[in-house]
């Protein structure tokens, strides 16, 4: 067991220093590519020919060269429509094409002496661009300009490739299903911790939501008012989570217990204790939207087709192993047994010998470290509010019933089955309702397979 556990560890160090070997390199190749700015400008840079127009006695002219940047050098763009109006009424007091130089001249009407002070609007139809050029500028589709001298007016379009091309489905399939992957590893963190908590007390707990964000917001606290660097802040984030844990249970869950009050009743106590949880955070933390002072911007790097920051790598990896250093302990440790047996049936588990209280409040310390460090990784991610564990506290319950109430890898593999799929759905529904698309999937499992993937059927009455 030792020399698996020394292996396992040995391949974790050496996938980090890999990665931060990998980062540096990444780092110093975009420094080296950078150079001077301003060389890069230059260099890069296509030579342009222009056309000299000439102008017109006594006649105002609008005048322009279209080139297409996209060969060097510039080729010039025709049969393009050109249109000028008059900016105080719209009325259209002019229309040109570009010729095969490039060039269009539209003149204004009347002498010039009555167009000064004039201001005139040029527009250019986008339609009638080449295949796959775009305005640099999408704001330069018309200009507008007040006519203060005799001569031409000059006016300029920038036209060069497509800067934001659509990317390839394939390519934007693998870069959400690697976000999914990503979300899906602090998902589970939460997902855990609650499956354990429900399936040795039966307790639905709808203020699990705010234990996640109790362990974002005291690793904020740690770090912005203590001064502890990030890491720092979030292992003692996740202690102090625990002890949240052990202490909300000795106050309130275990004389309830001993009471006899009903699961039904407890859940009703749950959701009161959310409410005033949340609002407790919002007076103290503010609505604002926080960010921890280290690691808030890290430059991504490719791999493929893949963008990714070390920054979500290593809170994967983190999440991958304390998700497999919890399965482990409750399949293999002593007390990992008799969570279990607590959790298939407490009355024989307390028969048998097992102290199921004790059980229980390290299920409780267990469950909140869990859902602490699920919120310490998601600010790192993506920052956080007083709303973080709420909002995904939706997502949680969908992990954990499409996954299997109670069940250990249940929880684990449904968040892994509702994180790609929010993501991936953007595909085809707008993101702002992702998380939507999680919940309508939860419905149709609730329909067709109750007990979830990894849960058995049971005779209920």
């Amino acid at each position: 067991m030792r020399v698996r556990v020394t292996a396992v560890s040995a391949l974790f160090l050496g996938v980090l220093i890999a990665i931060l070997v990998g980062g540096a390199a990444q780092a110093g190749g975009v420094r080296a590519a950078s150079g001077n700015p301003a060389d890069l400008t230059e260099a890069a840079a296509p030579k342009c020919p222009r056309e000299k127009i000439a102008s017109k006695d006594d006649v105002i002219q609008i005048v322009g060269q279209l080139s297409d940047t996209r060969t060097d050098p510039c080729t010039p763009v025709s049969g393009v429509k050109i249109s000028v109006e008059d900016a105080e009424n719209g009325e259209v007091i002019g229309e040109a094409t570009t010729g095969e130089d490039g060039t269009f001249v539209v003149p204004l009407p009347g002498a010039a002496i009555d167009n000064l002070g004039r201001t005139v609007t040029v527009k250019i139809d986008e339609g009638s661009l080449p295949k796959g050029s775009v305005l640099t500028d999408p704001s330069d589709v018309e200009n507008t300009k007040r006519i203060v001298i005799e001569g031409n007016i000059s006016f300029t379009f920038p036209i060069g490739p497509d800067p934001s091309p659509p990317t390839p489905v394939w390519q934007r399939v693998i870069q959400l299903l690697v976000t999914g992957l990503i979300f899906s590893s602090m998902l589970a963190l939460g997902a855990l911790g609650l499956s354990m908590i429900f399936g040795t007390t039966g307790l639905t707990n709808f203020a699990h939501g705010e234990l996640v964000t109790f362990g974002a917001l005291v690793a904020f606290a740690f770090d912005a008012g203590v001064g502890l660097p990030v890491l720092v802040a979030g292992v003692l984030a996740v202690v102090v989570s625990g002890a949240f844990g052990y202490a909300q249970d000795a106050a309130l869950w275990r004389p309830l217990r001993r009471r006899g009050t009903g699961l039904i009743a407890m859940m009703i106590v749950t959701i009161g204790l959310s409410i005033f949880l949340r609002s407790l955070y919002q007076y103290f933390a503010g609505s604002d939207n926080h960010n921890y002072s280290q690691y808030a911007t890290v430059e991504p790097f490719s791999v493929g087709p893949v963008d990714v920051t070390p920054k979500e790598l290593l809170v994967t990896l983190l999440a991958v192993v304390v998700l497999v250093a919890v399965t482990q302990a409750l399949q293999r440790t002593r007390m990992g047994k008799a969570t279990r047996a607590v959790a298939d049936n407490p009355a024989l588990a307390s028969a048998s010998g097992i102290n199921v209280e004790r059980v229980i409040s390290v299920v409780w310390i267990g469950g909140t470290a869990l859902a602490g460090l699920s919120g310490f990784l998601l600010g790192m991610t993506q920052g956080f509010d007083f709303q973080l564990g709420f909002k995904i506290l939706l997502l949680i319950f969908a992990a954990v019933i499409l996954g299997g109430l109670g069940t250990i890898w249940g929880a684990i593999v449904g968040s892994v089955v509702v994180g790609v799929f929010i993501e991936l759905s953007t595909l085809v529904i707008p993101s702002e309702l992702k998380f939507a698309g999680a919940l309508a999937v939860l419905i149709v499992v609730m329909l067709f397979r109750p007990q979830g993937m990894l849960g058995r059927a049971e005779r209920v009455g």
